[in-house]
């Protein structure tokens, strides 16, 4: 059995027997036994888990090794011991007076290396063939170039029907469920750029008003995730959601697009928040640090829900109403059968 750390003992010596004739075998140095190498990996994670711990625990003067040592359960000699070499590499710096740790110029040149190399294209590549799998239905990312978005990439759906898109074409903003994602999250004069622009129609169904729009925006923000409802092509409806980058700042957008006789209104919620869940997942790779979000009903799923719970109670009242009513009748005609019908005392 090999071991990746650690020296190999020395091998058994040959079985075979010596002769007597022959001359004593002249002793051989044995190699010297050496100690079993530390394992090094070990030490290498709870070095970067107080890399980690300072990284999500410092505010501006830093983090004590005090409570270093007791949230990782490990002693303050051991701290020590593991931030010596991170502070040699820069990636972590200890203030010589009050003796707290805070992230070295060392984290921001990887940080700065690590977002250079990466491309939203490569990063969401995998991501959006897998909701494409699950979903069955056409998968576009875009990034925005104010007022329009531009598609970069399209994973096609499993059925004969393609979607108009191509990767390289440019949409307005205002009238795409990745546009509507991507406003949603930009300031108030990005989207009245958007609306300087024009809102001209498309279908009979595009927002061309601005209060309308920004009615929109807010739903948006509140389900997290967009729906384009036969606005920029007849018949299709695209669900959408923002990816963010390492400022938290929506930059491109995923979408899932389907014809209306199978993106149904329920398969939009269905879908939501599948499509909202990978644009986080793609925005965490890109350095965002926006959480995942519980699920929550937009204002507008809450109201659809308190009606349907009205007209169910109201249902339920008229039975029961109904019920009453035809019980106090056959009481009311029994008594006439037996009283030849006089009413009751």
């Amino acid at each position: 059995m090999s071991h990746d750390m650690g020296i190999e003992g020395p091998r058994a010596a040959s079985p075979q027997a010596q002769t007597p004739a022959q001359p004593p075998a002249q002793p051989t140095a044995q190699p010297t036994a050496q100690p079993t190498a530390r394992n090094q990996s070990s030490s290498l994670r709870r070095a970067l888990a107080v890399l980690d711990h300072v990284r999500d625990h410092a505010d501006a003067r830093g983090v004590s090794l005090t409570r270093i040592a007791e949230d990782l359960g490990i002693s303050k000699s051991t701290v020590l011991r593991l931030a010596a070499p991170l502070i040699d590499g820069d990636l972590l710096t200890r203030d010589r007076e009050t003796g707290w740790f805070r992230l070295g110029h060392g984290a921001l040149r990887l940080g700065q290396a690590y977002l250079s190399s990466l491309d939203m294209r490569s990063v969401a590549a995998d991501p959006l063939r897998r909701l494409q799998h699950v979903v069955g239905e056409t998968c576009h990312l875009v990034v925005y170039d104010a007022p329009d978005v531009v598609y970069i990439d399209k994973v096609e759906n499993e059925h004969n029907v393609r979607m108009a898109s191509r990767v390289g074409m440019r949409m307005p903003a205002y009238r795409t469920a990745v546009g509507k994602a991507i406003l949603a999250w930009l300031g108030e004069d990005d989207v009245q750029d958007v609306v300087d622009a024009g809102l001209t129609p498309r279908t009979e169904r595009t927002i061309t008003d601005p209060a309308r729009l920004a009615a929109e925006l807010e739903r948006v923000r509140l389900s997290g995730y967009a729906v384009d409802d036969r606005e920029n092509e007849p018949e299709v409806r695209c669900v959408a959601a923002p990816i963010f980058d390492h400022t938290d700042r929506a930059v491109g957008a995923l979408s899932v697009s389907g014809l209306t006789s199978r993106m149904t209104p329920a398969r939009v919620r269905e879908v939501g928040p599948m499509v909202e869940r990978t644009g986080l997942d793609i925005s965490r790779v890109l350095g965002s640090s926006r959480p995942r979000p519980r699920r929550r009903a937009s204002r507008l799923e809450i109201r659809s829900e308190l009606r349907s719970e009205s007209r169910s109670e109201s249902r339920s009242e008229s039975r029961l109403e109904s019920r009453s009513d035809s019980r106090a009748e056959s009481r009311a005609d029994r008594g006439t059968e037996n009283h030849g019908g006089g009413n009751l005392p």
